[in-house]
């Protein structure tokens, strides 16, 4: 099990980051446009920059929704490969079998 203290984070991120989307990707669009002058541009940065550093969708870690665990992470099942090997022994997962030989 992972760290409370590290999945609050994480969740955290995911709720910023879905906060700050739709304002931050309006800013890359105008920083992309090369129609628009350079001082608008720059402008745009500088204010992509003042946005919260954990507004960014590249911090957000994928973790299992059952043990919290960051690495080994299906993003189908979004759980980890030890939770789906337990689940799975136990049939709860649906359309997985465990083979064992």
């Amino acid at each position: 099990m992972a760290k409370k203290s590290s999945i609050e984070k994480n969740k955290r991120r995911m709720k910023l980051s879905k906060q700050y989307s739709g304002r931050r990707e309006r800013l890359l669009a105008i920083t992309e446009d090369k129609t628009k002058s350079m001082e608008e541009r720059f402008a745009a940065t500088l204010k992509l920059a003042e946005l919260p550093r954990n507004a960014n969708p590249t911090r957000i870690r994928n973790r299992c929704e059952v043990t919290g665990r960051p690495r080994a992470v299906y993003r189908k099942l979004k759980m980890s490969r030890i939770a789906l090997r337990e689940l799975g022994s136990k049939g709860l997962v649906p359309g997985l079998l465990k083979s064992s030989w």
